[in-house]
């Protein structure tokens, strides 16, 4: 089971942009698909995005348009960047594996990275 370290996160304003980045341990990466996803405080972590193998992407409605998901195997590295944000956006973001999109994950979680969004 790989691990996952999150980076990236910061406090920015409405309207700015951030990379995240998540680098995953171990081999095969490239066979995974990826997903990003974002916890608020009570809330259940929600799938934000997803790339699969042969990089097809996924967006949740909300962030169509402003997130960018990618990847870079040959660094374990998967990316999202996140422009235009909104307060809504406030949350910590999390990578992980997935059989599919909205599927059963496969490693556990990393710490996350904070990206807060405020004026």
């Amino acid at each position: 089971q790989a691990q996952v370290v999150e980076s990236g996160g910061g406090l920015v304003q409405p309207g700015g942009s951030l990379r995240l980045s998540c680098v995953a341990s171990g081999s095969m990466f490239s066979w995974h698909i990826m997903t990003w996803y974002r916890q608020t405080p009570g809330n259940e972590r929600e799938l934000v995005a997803g790339i699969t193998t042969d990089g097809t992407t996924y967006y949740v409605d909300s962030v169509k348009g402003r997130f960018t998901i990618s990847r870079d195997n040959s660094k374990n590295t998967v990316y999202l960047q996140i422009d235009s944000l909104k307060p809504e956006d406030t949350a910590v973001y999390y990578c992980n594996s997935a059989t599919r999109f909205g599927g059963p994950l496969l490693w556990g979680w990393g710490q996350g990275t904070q990206v807060t969004v405020s004026s």
